[in-house]
Formats: C-alpha cells, structure tokens, sequence
C-alpha cells in the first residue's frame, strides 16, 4: 500500500483533525512515513488565518511536487479556494475540511476535487481520534465561528458554529477514561459558542463533564472573554476536574485597535476579568493571543498596548505580526504598516512574554502541583509531565500515565 506523509498547519483543531485523518488512512493500509522523501503521497492539511500561511502551503506544495508525490491539499485553504486550486500544476488533489475525513474512500473512486459548502451546514461532523500511546488526548467539540472580526478569513473555512451534543461529548470523554486516559482537552474553532444552535451554553456542558464522566481532568481551548461569564468561573472554582488553564482570545491591548478589529470587549474589561481570575484560582496559567502591528496601529496605540501587557497578569503571550489576508474587511482598512515595523512591535511583545513566563515559574516554585507524567525523555532519561496549570515538569523517576504530587523546584521546571 502506498506511503504518505501528512502536513498539518495552524491551530490546536487543525493538529486534531489531521491526527484523524491519518488515522483513516492506516485503518485503509496506507502507510504513514516522517519525511516527505519518504512518501508517495504529500497531504497538506492547510491553515488560511493568514496569507503567510497561504504562501507557506503553496511553498510546501511545489515542493512536493517537484519530489515527485501526488499532492493532496485539504483544509481552509482548499475550503476557502475550492476548484481553481486544480489549475495549479502542483495540485493533484483538492478536498475540504469535513470532506477530508473521507480522503481513503475519495482515493480510491480516484475523485479529485470534494469540498462541501459549510455555510449551509447545520450539523456537527462527529470525528474522534484512537491514540493508546499518549496520556492526554484532545476531543473536538465544536467548529465554525459566528463572529465577523475584520482580520479573519476563518468563518468562510469553517462555516457557521456548529455544536457536539453533550451526550456524545459525554460518551467520547468516558470512553477515553475508560481508556485510561487522565485528561482530555476541548478543542474547537470557537469553543466559547458551544450550544447556541442547541439552545445550551458551554457551562451547561462542563457541569455535565463534571457530574457524568470519571476523567480525571479536563482542559479548555481558546475562549473570548466576553465567554467568561461570572458563573462559569463560580462553577471551575469548584470543579475537582477543570484544570486551572485559560487561553484567552485577546488580540490586542488597545482599545481602539479592538474596534478596528470589530473585537467587542475593551482592555480594561478583560484586565479586570484576568485580576477577577486570578484571584479564584491557585497559580492559574493565562495565556493569549496578540496581533501586532494591525492597519492603523500607531506608534501611540502600540505603547499602550505595551503598557496594557506589562500591567497584566498574563503568564505568557503568543504574539506574531499582523499579515493581511486576502478578502477581509482589515486588507481595505487604511495604516498598513512596513513589515520591518510590525516584526520589531512583534518582537518586544515576545520579550515582555518571556519575562511573563519567567516569572510564572518562579511563582510556582515550592508548591505542590499534581503532575501527569506523559513521558520518558530520550536525550536526558528524566520523565516529562504537566501540572494542571501547564507547566511542564522534569522528574528523575515516575510511572507513565500516572498523576503524581509534587513540589515545583527550580530544577525540575528548567
């Protein structure tokens, strides 16, 4: 049977979706190798939030095809593009993002172009992943987005926001504890819309996690502040399975800059909301996202985002350069910045993240953490595992996939 290598891009649900279809794949035969070089078969399950990212898949492609593999592109690029993408020489196949997880049965009728219209769909695709050599695995629980934000492409990739139904959320989650597994992972392209086309909200389902499964953790994706509501986070400060981590879906530190990015919350809400946060919980992990350098952003708005982020208590900022994406409302906007600008705004942002960071850990030192000890590391013999508000632990001894109490040293957090 034939070997494929398969590249997958972009977010959290993109690493999931393309773990299930290579999973497909083996379960028809195909066999899956590590480097293209090594492949017949080139799968580039494709990320769209940028068209950096766009460049970068098209690059990966004709780097395929010049090896001389059958390409196959799948994901948003191909959802968003769809047909014309088969006038690319270097292009042999074309697939969209629920489409994908039939790729061994479109292979074999040799179908060359499947992409469904996900703007009209109104139903959750259910697909679950089989991995028995990891201690943490993610389950996807929602996809599309229903918000309009003027950098994004996203929506047109994914489609509207459809919902899991809790009940098979709550079968998969017990399936994979009885599985042994100590933690499972929300993942979606917006989790925080979880149930509104359901008539039910996100907290309705954590209540049900917590009441109706035996995991032992569980650990949210990204969600907008305005999605934090008061009594969700009533409800985690109780929770003996949520694991104290929150990403929050930021994008930047400047009001004005929010409203150009048609992002409907201020700073000063989700500064109040991440001291709210804090507060509750025992050394929680608070993570984001911030764009910098977006179209009109002014040497003004950058130094209070600056101010902003260094007031925060975040523990860690993921931070890159605005890239305009074809098709948004941002790409008309006025103010586009130099690259050179964006990527030096880009960088002082990764270095007040860094200070962040280092200060998150050594916030941590001397206290007890409940470590999931996922591995055994080759190069220094020590175990790695994750405390539930992600850190990652080095231990001289420990059993795999087991939980473990303990103290947070200098030595094992470096």
């Amino acid at each position: 049977m034939k070997k494929f290598y398969l590249k997958s891009m972009g977010c959290k649900s993109n690493q999931f979706e393309g773990q299930i279809v290579a999973q497909k794949l083996l379960e028809a035969g195909y066999i899956q190798v590590k480097k293209p070089e090594d492949s017949e078969i080139y799968i580039l399950n494709s990320c769209s939030v940028t068209q950096t990212s766009d460049n970068e898949g098209m690059y990966l492609l004709r780097h395929a095809h010049n090896l001389g593999l059958t390409t196959i592109l799948t994901g948003c690029i191909a959802q968003i593009e769809k047909e014309k993408l088969l006038s690319e020489p270097f292009i042999d196949y074309v697939f969209g993002n629920e489409d994908k997880f039939r790729l061994p049965e479109l292979l074999a009728k040799d179908e060359h172009f499947a992409v469904k219209d996900l703007m009209s769909e109104n139903e959750f695709c259910k697909v679950t992943l089989d991995d028995t050599t990891k201690t943490r695995i993610s389950l996807k629980i929602q996809d599309g987005c229903d918000n309009r934000c003027s950098y994004c492409i996203i929506p047109y990739g994914r489609g509207k926001s459809r919902s899991a139904d809790s009940e098979f959320i709550i079968r998969e989650i017990n399936k994979y504890a009885e599985s042994d597994y100590k933690e499972v992972v929300l993942t979606g392209i917006h989790i925080g819309l979880w149930g509104r086309d359901l008539g039910k909200e996100l907290l309705d389902l954590l209540i049900e996690i917590e009441e109706k499964t035996t995991i032992s953790r569980y650990r949210l994706g990204s969600l907008n502040p305005l999605e934090i509501t008061p009594e969700m986070l009533n409800f985690l400060q109780t929770s003996e399975k949520f694991c104290p981590h929150f990403h929050l879906s930021l994008q930047s530190a400047c009001n004005k800059t929010l409203k150009r990015m048609n992002r409907h919350y201020t700073v000063e809400y989700y500064l109040d909301q991440i001291e709210d946060i804090v507060s509750r919980f025992d050394k929680p992990f608070l993570g984001s996202d911030i764009i910098a350098g977006f179209a009109g952003e002014t040497e003004e708005d950058f130094e209070i985002t600056v101010e902003n982020l260094r007031k925060s208590k975040l523990s860690q900022i993921h931070t890159f350069p605005y890239s305009i994406r074809k098709g948004t409302i941002a790409e008309k906007l006025d103010g586009h910045l130099p690259e050179k600008i964006k990527e030096e705004r880009a960088g002082i942002i990764k270095q007040i993240s860094a200070e962040k960071y280092k200060a998150f850990l050594e916030s941590n030192i001397g206290c007890e953490q409940e470590v999931l000890i996922e591995k055994r590391l080759d190069k220094t013999g020590k175990y790695k595992g994750i405390t539930r508000n992600y850190l990652t632990v080095r231990l001289d001894e420990g059993e795999f996939n087991t939980l473990k109490r303990v103290v947070l040293t200098a030595e094992n957090l470096s």
